[in-house]
């Protein structure tokens, strides 16, 4: 029987354990299994996807997979001693080797140590009872054997009875078993941004453990920052607290460990209080590095948490006496923090009172929809989900795929597919535009953008550039050639798409254009006079003597007899023009006599006499009168 004493024996089972220090607290916890998937590729009998759940300890490859053959060993099934044979030269064709491991007899950590050590690349441990999946957790901390637990660097997952017994079934047929596993989801990825907690200590005397988070802070800070600025992560540190009981308030060791009156407590970072440090000195450091957090968040620069933290552990360290407040507000003056502000966030920790910053982390241990509760430091959660392995892997493999920053493509990170044959996306090696993008997961095959210029297609076969712009990016796929100083492009700004020849030309306008001979095919220059000779892209056509070519008429006319009837039309027109002005002018010149001539004998008529105007006028008086 597995001596592990955190085992989540369902799915969201609760389970309840002690922690001991020198006073005992009750906790209860909530563990949620982690899975992972596995599909079998041969046998045909046994082909399909099989869950299992991934172990607590090892390197699980997040937003990766492996391919694998299974391997189960001859003797000494259960993996609890070393193993005689290798398993490095177990299979063929180059596959790692997946082993498959028994249940049962000695931690699960020693079976996939045992199997790491004889040249597996990964553990398979089938379930020895019909149950739900749990985790392998690792073993108790007292008695672990840090030489292989700290050194297991392969994954490993728990399968269930019924998939082993068959996987064992095939082998011992003689089947050849080939298996996919896959750890893409097995971290949610939603969307363009990683929400991450990192669940830690300020404590640097609790050996091993200490020492791994030391590390990790050290060796994450750079890709944490760069991530968090290019806001494609939400970080957000949190720390563990406990309380002490409500009998053991006054007790000297509560007092020594925690801090406003029993709320808040921390072990003995010596594990002896005639010695070094108390654990309230290292919740009150706790307090202090989460109130740099708030601050540096206040001013919008949460980044500068991992400035402070590491420069705490380089110049405040508990073994050189240095672990105090004044370092501590030294290291924040250097990096300009408002010390005030920090002093007046923490409060007083002596006060009979809660304080908002411990009370919301001890509220945030408890685990809750998918994430179980928080008890092993360092504990890391992404996308609300605890995690294990390699962080800056975990945090890349929480992004929606095409979406993740550049330092998850580095090298070291993922494999580059892209590299390799183009991934199998289409590619142009004219212009070096591919479809192939790099993604942690993979690769996708989608047609780019390229200066501003879309491609479209499927991604595999062709990518074909659309829209204004096109022609610029090797002429927009289509023909284009150059002779004699001349260019000629089958490609039209004016299109939005395709590919058409010129004048002059005919093809498909992609691949050639062919010069067509108007000549020869009696085209163009076919007037009885015309001498038709072909060129590239055109024709050349001469008449003969002194006539002139028109190519709109196909014809040939004589310069002198065309210059004629041009001089000819002029002086027309110039005539026509003049008449008609003269006789517009004689109009009005007989029009006004007219008028005037009338106008005068009127006048000379009314004295000699009454004009019948004036007859009436007089008429009217005389009957008034």
């Amino acid at each position: 029987m597995e001596r592990n004493w955190r085992h989540a024996r369902h799915f969201e089972g609760v389970v309840c354990y002690m922690l001991l220090t020198l006073f005992t607290v009750h906790v209860c916890g909530k563990f949620v299994v982690e899975k992972n998937s596995i599909s079998v590729t041969s046998p045909d009998s046994l082909k399909g996807v099989y869950d299992s759940a991934i172990g607590n300890f090892g390197l699980p490859e997040y937003g990766g997979t492996m391919a694998g053959m299974v391997v189960y060993p001859k003797d000494g099934a259960k993996a609890c001693k070393s193993f005689s044979e290798s398993f490095k030269k177990a299979t063929s064709g180059g596959l790692p080797s997946v082993v498959l491991v028994d249940r049962g007899d000695c931690y699960f950590a020693l079976k996939v140590w045992n199997a790491q050590n004889a040249g597996a690349a990964a553990v398979l441990v089938a379930d020895d009872r019909s149950e739900a999946l749990i985790t392998m957790d690792s073993p108790e901390e007292g008695n672990a054997t840090p030489d292989y637990l700290d050194n297991i660097t392969i994954p490993s997952a728990l399968i269930e009875k019924k998939f082993g017994d068959s996987l064992k079934k095939a082998l011992g047929s003689g089947d050849m078993v080939n298996i996919n596993l896959d750890w893409r989801e097995s971290l949610p990825h939603p969307d363009d941004r990683v929400e991450y907690e990192f669940w830690t200590n300020s404590n640097d005397e609790c050996g091993s453990k200490c020492d791994t988070q030391v590390e990790f802070v050290k060796n994450f800070k750079g890709a944490a920052q760069i991530m968090e600025q290019g806001g494609y992560t939400l970080f957000t540190p949190h720390y563990i607290t406990w309380y002490c009981p409500q009998a053991f308030t006054l007790s000297k060791q509560c007092k020594s460990q925690c801090i406003n009156h029993g709320r808040y407590c921390a072990p003995d970072p010596e594990q002896d209080f005639t010695v070094g440090y108390d654990g309230k000195d290292v919740v009150a450091e706790n307090l202090r590095q989460l109130c740099v957090f708030k601050i540096a968040t206040d001013i919008q620069k949460p980044w500068i948490w991992w400035d402070y933290v590491t420069d705490f552990q380089i110049r405040c360290p508990m073994k050189d006496k240095k672990y105090n407040q004044d370092c501590a507000e030294e290291v924040m003056k250097s990096l300009e923090l408002p010390i005030d502000k920090i002093r007046d966030c923490m409060g007083n920790p002596e006060a009979d009172e809660d304080n908002p910053f411990l009370k919301a982390e001890q509220e945030a241990q408890v685990g809750h929809d998918s994430r179980g509760d928080v008890t092993i430091l360092p504990t890391l959660v992404i996308n609300n989900r605890q995690y294990r392995g390699a962080v800056l892997k975990a945090i890349c493999s929480g992004f929606q795929e095409k979406t993740e920053p550049p330092v998850c493509l580095s090298d070291g990170i993922e494999t580059n597919e892209c590299l390799t044959n183009n991934g199998g996306c289409w590619t142009n090696p004219k212009t070096n535009v591919t479809a192939c993008k790099d993604t942690f997961r993979g690769r996708v095959c989608e047609c780019p953008l390229v200066q501003g210029v879309q491609f479209q297609g499927d991604g595999y076969n062709n990518c074909e550039a659309v829209g204004p712009g096109r022609c610029k990016i090797e002429n927009g796929g289509c023909w284009q050639s150059t002779q004699d100083g001349n260019t000629f492009s089958a490609c039209l700004d004016t299109e939005l798409k395709g590919c058409q020849c010129p004048n002059g030309f005919r093809g498909d306008g992609i691949q050639n254009c062919d010069d067509v001979d108007e000549c020869k095919e009696k085209l163009a220059c076919q007037c009885q006079e015309c001498t038709c000779k072909n060129k590239w892209g055109g024709y050349d056509c001469q008449c003969q003597g002194d006539l002139l070519y028109i190519k709109e008429q196909d014809t040939c006319i004589s310069k002198k007899a065309s210059a004629s009837k041009v001089s000819w039309t002029v002086a027309l027109i110039v005539l026509a023009g003049l008449a008609v002005a003269g006789i517009a002018g004689y109009a009005v010149y007989k029009y006004r006599l007219r008028s005037y001539m009338d106008s005068e004998i009127r006048a000379i008529m009314a004295q000699y006499m009454p004009l019948d105007s004036q007859s009436d006028v007089h008429q009217h008086l005389n009957e008034d009168v």
